[in-house]
């Protein structure tokens, strides 16, 4: 059950981030991935199974506590004292960090980092280490700490801290949650049970659905890709506990190794639930083979990147058509459909269960749901559940040892049902008027740079470039927090976790249902403002920057320009390149997939695609595993994008014209370090693994060293030269934006 809407619905509306969610979510209570989502961060988990702890949240949040209630839509105002984080840096770069027995030309990343990566330990609680997690770990902590002055206010009933107080609260009363056991599910399990035949499990898939508690596919409203102004109903695959398909036929040890800890983990739950040891084997084998071949039918992950391929427009009669032996026309009355067509991502997936729904035997699919079930909702029940839960998910499948702490994961989930109701609390306290309009100008200086490049590109006829002009001039600009916010009308019982949790599903299902049909309302934000993270949405044509971003080490008002534009500046470049990437680029300036280009400059782009593919698929992890040049292709562009387009605004700056030394590095120096130790990271092998296989974006070494093997003035300012290991010849250098 996907009960935090917004980011199970990245994978359907695609919006690219500068870093995937997953790294810090694949730990606390949540394993619904969203797939093809583009983020500044890596994804890892349990991909397409949904259910009641299936949430992507974002991390980090913190909040002061004032009188509004959650069903007010007044704008709120960040404050300019009191309100921001005191600390007051000097020193923005860290030499220690640094091995200057590194030669810069050779690898710029271990240059910037390696002191650090060979020193570095990676706590239990985690499956790496680096300058994001250093400041999620800070994020954690003020957000455990604002829920409990929540949790103690007595605040009024409806406001914003009591809502956010009695939710953590309620995810904190161990005692009660362990009283309970798995008694919450007896209901859904009870109704599993007494299924008949393959028509009841239709009704009921389509059942829970409608109570935003659905699986073996995914069912939302969202803009149509073809038609962005109007939102539409969308099917897409899902239903899967792996994290993609091919763990489910890879001969890879590694990956059979972690299909039979899968299949133990089913197990291990069934016994849970009353099973016998062998019952609970054959039930999980059962499993186990229902989803492999629903996982057949799965496109892969860089199929996945095909906008194109992923849109399919059909009527009622068209998606019948792919699976005639279901009952169609009672599942669109129990989904609440009232449009005459639709969008069905991946037709193939259509057919497959359809097929599996006309052969498999009915206790198949009842083991089947009786897991999903177990598994989505483990996290909420007692220890033995979550314990299972991470254990298979974090540890066995990322290499993280321990959980964090409860309360630092339960502060995550309050942030991940009610964000909007944190956010506005944590902007009075957190994020600045002052930083607001800073990140403005740097976005405009960025955007206007752009412009420039665009205008001047050799090899784009000026066809071509009016549009990419008319593109870029109509990006939405979204900074901080929404301007209205969303209201949460549900009863928060503080003693009633699982309940709040239902509550919270049918919340968010009903308020996407009533979308269909409607016009788009692209004041919405997809992340909630405590995020660390910032996105592209194609379908807005919008750069989105939560306040939780714009903090140290990616942002600092005291900072000198050359560091704050190697590290937002990049990320702000970044999110503009993806609105003209291989994907983003098919996208029009009204966010509607149509295509804008001269059939000679689409030719010229692919010819340039092609080569950052090829050359991040010859970057290795590991010693030996490879890159997958066409799973990241589109965040491999957006670095180099955001690189460049970075690097020439700052040079537009006086300290970037000057580059004059601070403590012994130019401007143009620092620029790179900045941007280098801003992207310093160490994982756990398994962790990197799992992400060359599932995440769109490249190892934090490559997204450094990658695009800057293509950057001239990377060369000029560390004397890159023939001979060293970035070096490549003016010719094989690659430049599209």
């Amino acid at each position: 059950m996907p009960i935090f809407w917004r980011f199970w619905r990245l994978e359907p509306i695609k919006i690219y981030l500068i870093f995937d969610q997953n790294a810090h979510i694949k730990d606390q209570f949540f394993t619904q991935k969203a797939k093809s989502c583009r983020t500044f961060d890596q994804i890892i988990l349990q991909p397409n199974s949904t259910m009641k702890s299936n949430i992507l949240i974002a991390i980090g949040a913190a909040a002061v506590f004032c009188l509004q209630s959650c069903n007010s839509n007044q704008k709120t105002t960040s404050k300019n004292s009191d309100a921001a984080d005191k600390t007051t840096r000097s020193k923005f770069l860290d030499p220690s960090f640094m091995d200057t027995t590194v030669k810069a030309g050779d690898n710029f990343w271990l240059y910037a980092n390696g002191a650090w990566n060979k020193t570095v330990v990676i706590e239990p609680t985690e499956s790496g280490v680096g300058a994001f997690n250093d400041l999620r770990k800070h994020n954690r902590e003020v957000m455990k700490n604002i829920c409990e002055a929540a949790s103690n206010s007595k605040a009024a009933a409806g406001t914003v801290e009591q809502k956010v107080g009695d939710l953590y609260a309620s995810g904190m009363d161990t005692a009660a949650i362990e009283q309970l056991g798995y008694q919450p599910l007896t209901p859904v399990l009870t109704e599993i049970n007494a299924l008949a035949d393959n028509k009841a499990v239709f009704a009921f898939i389509n059942k829970h659905h409608a109570m935003g508690d659905g699986t073996l596919f995914n069912f939302y409203v969202a803009p149509d890709d073809k038609n962005a102004a109007i939102n539409t109903c969308i099917f897409s695959q899902s239903g899967l506990g792996l994290p993609e398909k091919d763990y489910y036929f890879s001969k890879e040890a590694k990956i059979v190794e972690q299909r039979k800890a899968y299949s133990e983990y089913i197990a291990k739950l069934f016994q849970l639930t009353g099973d016998d040891a062998a019952k609970a084997a054959t039930n999980a084998a059962s499993v186990l083979a229902l989803e492999t071949k629903l996982a057949s039918g799965h496109f892969g992950n860089v199929e996945l990147r095909d906008p194109n391929k992923n849109y399919h427009k059909m009527n009622k009669a068209g998606l019948k058509k792919l699976s005639p032996n279901l009952d169609w026309d009672a599942a669109f009355v129990t989904l609440k459909i009232t449009l005459d067509s639709f969008v069905v991502k991946q037709p193939t997936f259509v057919q497959t269960f359809g097929k599996a729904l006309a052969t498999e035997k009915v206790d198949s699919w009842k083991q089947y749901l009786r897991f999903h079930e177990i598994s989505g909702a483990s996290s909420l029940l007692s220890k033995e559940f979550d314990e299972a839960h991470f254990d298979f998910y974090s540890r066995t499948l990322s290499g993280q040892l321990a959980q964090k702490p409860r309360s630092e994961r339960v502060a995550l989930l309050v942030d991940g049902l009610f964000g909007e109701a944190l956010g506005q609390l944590y902007v009075k306290q957190y994020f600045t008027d002052a930083a607001k309009k800073r990140m403005m100008d740097l976005v405009n200086n960025l955007q206007q740079t752009y412009s420039k490049r665009i205008a001047q590109l050799d090899w784009m006829s000026d066809a071509t470039k009016v549009k990419a002009q008319e593109k870029l001039a109509t990006f939405i600009k979204k900074i901080g927090f929404p301007d209205k916010w969303k209201e949460y009308n549900i009863e928060v019982k503080r003693n009633d976790y699982f309940g709040n949790m239902m509550r919270s599903n049918q919340l968010e299902n009903d308020r996407n249902l009533v979308k269909q049909g409607k016009p788009v309302d692209k004041t919405e934000w997809e992340m909630t403002p405590p995020t660390i993270n910032a996105y592209y949405n194609p379908l807005f044509n919008e750069i989105v920057f939560p306040a939780g971003i714009l903090q140290f080490p990616f942002f600092d008002l005291n900072a000198d320009d050359a560091i704050n534009y190697g590290g937002i500046g990049m990320v702000i470049g970044h999110e503009i390149t993806h609105g003209f990437d291989d994907e983003g680029s098919q996208y029009d300036k009204d966010g509607n997939l149509k295509n804008w280009w001269t059939k000679e400059d689409e030719t010229k782009f692919k010819a340039k695609t092609a080569a950052v593919s090829k050359q991040y698929s010859g970057f290795t992890v590991l010693d030996s595993v490879h890159v997958n040049g066409d799973l990241t292709l589109g965040e491999n562009i957006a670095d180099l994008g955001g690189v460049t387009i970075a690097f020439e605004a700052f040079k537009n700056t006086e300290q970037g014209k000057k580059n004059a030394k601070i403590d012994g590095f130019t401007a143009e120096q620092r620029f790179f370090l900045s941007l280098a130790q801003v992207w310093r990271m160490k994982n756990k092998d398994a962790t990197i693994l799992q992400r060359i296989k599932t995440d769109p974006h490249s190892p934090s070494m490559w997204r450094v060293n990658g695009p800057l093997e293509n950057f001239p003035p990377f060369y000029a300012a560390f004397g890159v030269k023939e001979g060293d290991k970035m070096y490549k010849s003016e010719a094989d250098r690659i430049k599209i934006w």
